[in-house]
C-alpha cells in the first residue's frame, strides 16, 4: 500500500469524521459546540495515547492485548503511592508511572524478542498475570476518591488555554511521535522490521530488538494513561478498563495501521480513536446502549481489515499485470 494510498485512507475517516458529527448533529446540534467537542477529545485522550503505542507494536508484526492490564496495575500502582505518600509531587508519580509502564511493556518485549514466543500468546498471559497482580496487591480492594491526595486528582482536570492537561499530553504525543516515526531511525526500523522482516535483517536491523522498543513504548504510553486515568476518575480497582484493549486494536485498525505490519501513521491512529471516540459519546445521546459500542468496535475491525486486505490484493494484480506486458 503505497503512502498516497495511505493519506487517502486518513482523509477518507476525516471525512468520516465530518459526515458522522453532521449527521449527530442533524438531530442534536449542541454536540457540535465547541466545549462539547473539546469534552469528547478529553474523553478520547487516553485511547489516543494507547493507540500510538499499540500502532507502533502492530507496525513490527505484533500485537499487544496487555495494554489495558499494563494500565490498570500501574494506575493502582500509582493509587497506592499516593495513598501511602500523599506529599508525593505529581512529576514524581508521573514518572514512576511511565517507568513502571515502561518495565511492564519490557517484560513483554524479551519473552518476544529472546525466547521467540508468539506476541498473541506473550501479551495474552501478561495480561491475565498483570491483572492478578491487581488483586493480589489490593486484595480485591478498591482505592476510592476520598483517599487520593488533591493535587494528584488535580492535574488532568487543570486546563491550559480551554483545554484540561490530558488533551494537551495526547496532542504532545501526537506531535512528539509523528516526528520519531518520521525522522529518526528507530521510527525508520519500526516500518522495515514489519514491512519485509528479511530485508530488514540484511539492512543490518536487529528485528527482535525493534520489537522489544515497540512493546517498551506501549508499556510507556500505558504506564502515563493509567495515572491519567486513576487521577481523573478517582477510583483504581482490578478491572479497570476491561476490555479496553479492543478498543486500542479497533481505533489503529479503522486508522489505516495494517495488521501484518509495516503500514500506518500516528495520526491515522489518533483519526481511529476520534471516530471511536464520537460513537462512544454519541450512542446515550441517541439513546442506543453503550454496550453496542463493543459490536461496533468489532464489525470496524472486520471492516477495515477486509478494505486493507483488498487494497492488498488489487496492488498484487496491478504488479501482476505490469509482470505479463513487460513479457
Amino acid at each position: 500500500m503505497s503512502k498516497h494510498v495511505l493519506m487517502s485512507r486518513e482523509m477518507l475517516l476525516t471525512g468520516a469524521i465530518i459526515l458522522l458529527l453532521g449527521i449527530i448533529a442533524s438531530r442534536f446540534p449542541a454536540f457540535i459546540a465547541p466545549s462539547n467537542l473539546a469534552n469528547v477529545f478529553n474523553d478520547t485522550a487516553p485511547l489516543i495515547l494507547l493507540a500510538i503505542g499499540q500502532m507502533i507494536v502492530i507496525l513490527t508484526r505484533c500485537i499487544d492485548l496487555s495494554v489495558a492490564a499494563n494500565l490498570a496495575l500501574t494506575g493502582m500502582v500509582v493509587a497506592m503511592i499516593n495513598v501511602a505518600m500523599p506529599e508525593l509531587p505529581v512529576p514524581v508519580i508521573i514518572v514512576i508511572s511511565i517507568g513502571f509502564g515502561a518495565l511492564l511493556g519490557m517484560i513483554n518485549g524479551v519473552l518476544v524478542w529472546k525466547l521467540a514466543i508468539p506476541p498473541i500468546v506473550v501479551t495474552l498471559g501478561t495480561m491475565t498475570i498483570f491483572r492478578g497482580t491487581i488483586f493480589l496487591l489490593s486484595d480485591g480492594k478498591w482505592v476510592n476518591s476520598h483517599e487520593f491526595s488533591d493535587t494528584f486528582k488535580a492535574f488532568p482536570r487543570t486546563e491550559l488555554l480551554g483545554l484540561p492537561l490530558m488533551s494537551w499530553i495526547a496532542i504532545a504525543a501526537v506531535i512528539f511521535f509523528t516526528l520519531v516515526m518520521s525522522r529518526t531511525t528507530l521510527g525508520r526500523a519500526f516500518y522495515a522490521a514489519g514491512g519485509n522482516p528479511h530485508a530488514a535483517t540484511y539492512a543490518g536491523i536487529d528485528v527482535g530488538k525493534t520489537q522489544f522498543w515497540a512493546f517498551t513504548i506501549s508499556g510507556a504510553l500505558a504506564g502515563l494513561t493509567g495515572y491519567l486515568w486513576v487521577s481523573r476518575f478517582a477510583v483504581a480497582f482490578v478491572d479497570l478498563a476491561g476490555g479496553f484493549e479492543l478498543n486500542v486494536v479497533a481505533a489503529c485498525v479503522i486508522g489505516g495501521v495494517a495488521i501484518m505490519g509495516g503500514i500506518g501513521t500516528v495520526v491515522g491512529a489518533m483519526l481511529g480513536s476520534l471516530f471511536l471516540g464520537i460513537i462512544s459519546n454519541a450512542l446515550p445521546v441517541v439513546n442506543i446502549s453503550p454496550f453496542w459500542q463493543l459490536a461496533i468496535s468489532g464489525s470496524a475491525i472486520i471492516i477495515a481489515v477486509a478494505l486493507n486486505a483488498q487494497a492488498n490484493r488489487d496492488k498484487g494484480r496491478i504488479i501482476l499485470k505490469r509482470a505479463e506486458n513487460a513479457t
